[in-house]
């Protein structure tokens, strides 16, 4: 019985995951819950699944969750300091990081540092601090284990292989809603317009991510750290069906790739059963159905952040975090009508060009270069 913490359990990731559970109670117990703002959420999911303990970050909400929970045998928590230090309960096997953007890093810092392995679905971490995470895993000897799909799939097809005949990682990208529109298109698309994503269910945030690309840049820079490659030998090709969920090339010329229908809940439940692969009932791809699977290079000129992601892994250092930080002010702006699709990338070069650069931060210094870019990036706007 492996005992789950799960941060963010009632965003798209943590309710999936609890999908997993509920169909595996032989399998996983969850111990730990937390949410952001939806107090009613968590309220149902800790009446379900019976946790040690949960956390609202929201501390206007905890008196809601105490008086709903109040006959149950659940520990009740409330603010970001619980949410950073119940990682590091005895009882947790693994701590399923289902956060969106920045608020992943302490949490999953403090649950390395207890010794815990991670599934690792908030990509920002890595982003923002992967030197320091990959330090960080090595000295305490735990293990991250990928989620996202594209990262699971490399994760997948390199089970057995030696690393270091991997000649390249090749990312696969929906093209999200906008693929193959152009600069003045793009320069009146509306918030609603960008969060109809064609394949995948995801949080605002994320989705937004996806239309302007930020998304696949924020993964080749986790792809980076999570598989030590050079920036050069990670490259992203648009696949529109999202079924082929990314490859391997390796120095043979072979190329192994990962295929299966587009459902968060199988790289989760990798994820959470690995070495193992267990049944499932999720959909199966239907080789019958998929009449094309095609591929083609991404438009980095009209959607900038691809390339601004780049520029920011080569920098290396703190720019990465810079980036990161920027992006969640500008993606902000944008969801709340302050800031056009087209100048979010404007915005985030303008931030990137005005923070001090870092090459060796601390994690101190990660959390200063995010304070300041956000007030940058803020001002900029």
């Amino acid at each position: 019985m492996k005992k789950i913490a799960i941060l963010g359990s009632t965003g798209s990731i943590g309710t999936q995951t609890l999908e997993v559970v509920a169909a595996n109670p032989d399998r996983f117990s969850v111990e730990v819950l937390t949410a952001n703002h939806n107090v009613e959420l968590l309220i149902q999911q800790a009446l379900k699944f019976h946790p040690d303990s949960v956390v609202i970050v929201d501390e206007e909400k905890y008196p809601r969750l105490r008086d709903a929970l109040q006959k149950e045998n659940v520990k009740v928590y409330a603010g970001a300091d619980a949410l950073a230090q119940i990682v590091s309960f005895a009882t947790v096997d693994l701590v399923v990081t289902a956060l969106v953007g920045y608020s992943g890093l302490l949490p999953t810092v403090n649950a390395i540092r207890a010794g815990k392995d991670i599934a690792l679905a908030n990509k920002e971490t890595l982003v923002v601090a992967g030197e320091l995470i990959n330090e960080l895993v090595t000295r305490h000897r735990v293990a991250i284990l990928p989620v996202d799909s594209e990262h699971s799939a490399i994760f997948q097809c390199l089970v057995g292989e030696n690393r270091s005949r991997v000649e390249k990682l090749i990312l696969t990208a929906s093209g999200g809603p906008f693929r193959g529109k152009d600069r003045a298109f793009l320069e009146h698309v509306t918030p609603a317009d960008a969060l109809k994503h064609p394949n995948w269910h995801m949080g605002a945030k994320v989705t937004i991510d996806s239309a302007s690309m930020m998304n696949k840049g924020f993964e080749v820079i986790e792809a980076k750290w999570l598989f030590g490659m050079r920036p050069e030998q990670i490259e992203v090709v648009v696949h529109p069906q999202s079924i082929v969920h990314s490859m391997v090339q390796f120095t043979d010329g072979c190329v192994k790739a990962q295929l299966g229908v587009p459902d968060m809940r199988l790289p989760i439940q990798y994820a959470l059963t690995f070495p193992e692969r267990i049944s499932a009932d999720f959909g199966r791809l239907d080789f019958h159905c998929c009449h094309a699977l095609t591929f083609e290079q991404p438009d980095a000129q009209t959607f900038r952040n691809l390339s601004l992601a780049y520029e920011a892994m080569r920098q290396g250092g703190n720019m990465p975090c810079v980036l990161n930080a920027a992006n969640e002010v500008a993606v902000a702006a944008f969801l709340q009508g302050r800031l056009s699709f087209t100048a979010m990338s404007d915005l985030i070069e303008r931030t990137m060009q005005r923070v001090d650069f870092l090459k060796t931060p601390t994690l101190e210094d990660y959390i200063e270069t995010d304070r300041l870019a956000r007030k940058v990036a803020s001002e900029i706007n």
